[in-house]
């Protein structure tokens, strides 16, 4: 199997990830087009309860697996490999025995909690989803503990295909019956491409894989307890950060929907509303996210393999890589959602109604891009109990602020919007703060006063050409112009103020080397 080096794992990893992000929004347009704010709210309302379900029946696997196959590997133990596979199939499959059918049980009683019955439904269609992904997810694991991210990358890009080719067929044909069935229409693509996903992981991995898992599978498991406890030293601290993040996120719709309720919104405006912030809004803005989750997928086997060949250089070249890049993409995204929110969304949803969510959320997302790759860290350099309790402050402090804000009828929606990105910010300088700790690290201050220049130069000119050129032409043409020429400035002042490497830019693939030569000598 071919292993490949960080950048060229992070690389893949973006090009997929932008391309099942790319693909994942012409879904989303194409479900909001067809049911509207409502129909997506009930279907955002159902998503945070299939997060929860998929965390705990994971239990933090993934990250685990990637870290233990990384060392195994660097050593060349192949049998150290299998087990870890065997142990951990045996959990995931185990787990999702038992919360597959408790998810179908709690639904009705999940619906009320929701204060609309209508989620029973999309809670119905997705339950079948969790032992499919928790399936995948380990063999997702021990190809990125391999630092092959090709597997994975395809397998995401081939699921959102799928996915899109059958929604809008699903969504129209279960609409007539109501918009409740709608949505649980676009729950069933996702099964789909799923499922499709799982089985173009398993036909990979078994012509990649060294050795026999279904040989002696029993016998493996049994005699695995040491490579048990190993996975669950990792997986149980980095599960405890994802479970409190999703619980804080199971808890979120029943949190602002009775908040909307005591500040007199009704019912159907508050699942409206609802899917406007969390159907509309918030995916525009974690859009950019492929690329830092790129970069922490890259990270934790990358980092794990330099910290037990004891190379803290490495680790703490590898962490301003991630946040410099995190910082680069994710400055260009805070600009273009900025200043383009109204047109993009209406260009997107044909409505503009959530634009205001983005613009005032948009600024503070650049926390959101690297908050994981330093969750990334802290997962690699085992302080993942650290990470664990930042999220659990953070998420805290979220639930307490939307019931403070949402509740006041001045607020109402807007208040959980404020109250989402004040927790981000705080688990991302509480991540912060904590690796700083551990790693000798370095602030550029001079490159972050680059950053900040290049984002306003390039916000402005971008708004300016918006406004003043090709007025008369139509509202997409002029969109994309404008995009393009902020798009474009922004790029120019990264290479002519230095804020990306000559080294980094080569790796690109086709345009790398000449993009190269644009960057200024240090």
């Amino acid at each position: 199997m071919s292993k490949q080096t960080f950048l060229k794992g992070t690389l893949i990893l973006i090009l997929a990830g932008f391309i099942t992000r790319v693909l994942g929004f012409i879904n989303r347009i194409v479900v909001a087009r067809f049911i509207g704010e409502e129909g997506v709210g009930l279907y955002m309302m159902a998503v945070p309860t299939l997060v929860l379900t998929i965390t705990i029946t994971q239990l933090g696997l993934p990250v685990a697996i990637s870290k233990l196959v990384a060392e195994a590997e660097a050593q060349g133990d192949q049998r150290k490999i299998k087990k870890i596979l065997v142990v951990s199939l045996s959990i995931t499959g185990l787990l999702s025995l038992i919360f597959t059918p408790t998810m179908f049980f709690l639904s009705p009683y999940l619906a009320e909690l929701f204060r609309d019955s209508r989620t029973v439904w999309p809670l119905y269609a997705i339950a079948p989803v969790v032992p499919i992904v928790a399936i995948s997810s380990v063999i997702r694991g021990y190809f990125q503990g391999k630092q092959n991210m090709r597997p994975a990358a395809v397998s995401q890009v081939l699921e959102q295909i799928v996915r899109i080719s059958l929604v809008a067929i699903l969504t129209s044909a279960f609409l007539p019956y109501g918009i409740e069935y709608a949505a649980a229409g676009a729950m069933i693509s996702a099964v789909i491409g799923e499922l499709v996903s799982l089985i173009y992981l398993l036909t990979m991995f078994k012509l990649k894989k060294k050795m026999r898992i279904r040989r002696k599978f029993f016998k493996s498991a049994k005699n695995g307890k040491d490579t048990f406890q190993q996975l669950m030293s990792i997986a149980l601290p980095t599960t405890g950060s994802r479970f409190i993040g999703s619980i804080a996120w199971f808890f979120e719709p029943i949190v602002v929907a009775n908040s909307l309720a005591i500040a007199g919104v009704a019912t159907a405006v508050a699942t409206s509303q609802y899917g406007g912030l969390t159907g509309y809004a918030l995916p525009l803005l974690m859009l950019p996210s492929f690329i830092t989750y790129s970069l922490s997928t890259s990270l934790v086997p990358a980092i794990s393999e330099a910290m037990a060949q004891n190379q803290l250089k490495l680790v703490e070249h590898r962490l301003q890589q991630a946040i410099r890049l995190s910082i680069v993409s994710g400055g260009l995204s805070c600009v273009v959602l900025y200043v383009f929110a109204e047109p993009l969304m209406t260009v997107m949803y044909g409505s503009s109604k959530s634009a205001i969510f983005v613009q005032v959320m948009a600024p503070f997302f650049i926390f959101y891009y690297f908050q994981g790759p330093l969750q990334a860290v802290l997962q690699a350099l085992d302080l993942a109990k650290a990470a664990m309790i930042n999220s659990l402050i953070g998420s805290a402090v979220k639930t307490a602020l939307i019931f403070a804000l949402a509740t006041r009828p001045s607020l109402g929606i807007m208040g959980a919007a404020l109250a989402i990105v004040i927790g981000i910010m705080l688990v991302t300088l509480l991540h912060f703060a904590t690796v700083m700790k551990v790693i000798p690290f370095t602030i550029y201050v001079k490159d972050y006063i680059k950053s900040g220049l290049t984002m306003v130069i390039s916000g402005v000119a971008g708004y300016l050409f918006y406004e003043n050129v090709i007025l008369n032409s139509s509202s997409i043409l002029r969109l994309i112009s404008a995009l393009t020429v902020t798009s474009i400035i922004y790029c120019l002042l990264l290479f002519v103020l230095n804020l990306v490497e000559k080294d980094e830019v080569k790796r690109i693939p086709y345009v790398g080397g000449f993009l190269a030569k644009l960057i200024p000598v240090k």
